[in-house]
């Protein structure tokens, strides 16, 4: 869906972040980010759900299960893992190696 990458990269750049790798299925995305060490993951996170659910929402309105959603275009769930000192090559092709979301 690539109305949900330009969302995510738009929320990315607003919060001074950098947006290298997104993939996923049609259930969840991966995304490998670079942002500020001052910035709080959760503050990240919030930031992109919410722009990108506000931009996408009135795109798929009619098309959501709003029993599956239960109201909630994200689940409040998400990972998060820091890769500091590894290798960004190796996090990049992990990331490619998902399914882009349809």
């Amino acid at each position: 869906m690539p109305q949900c990458e330009q969302a995510m990269r738009k929320a990315c750049d607003d919060s001074a972040a950098g947006l290298h790798e997104f993939n996923g299925e049609s259930e969840h995305v991966h995304l490998l980010i670079n942002y500020p060490s001052k910035m709080a993951v959760s503050g990240l996170v919030n930031r992109l759900t919410d722009v990108s659910a506000r931009r996408l929402q009135p795109e798929l309105t009619g098309r959501m299960n709003e029993a599956i959603t239960r109201g909630s275009f994200w689940s409040p769930s998400y990972f998060a893992a820091s890769c500091g000192a590894a290798l960004l090559s190796s996090i990049r092709h992990h990331t490619e190696q998902q399914y882009h979301p349809a």
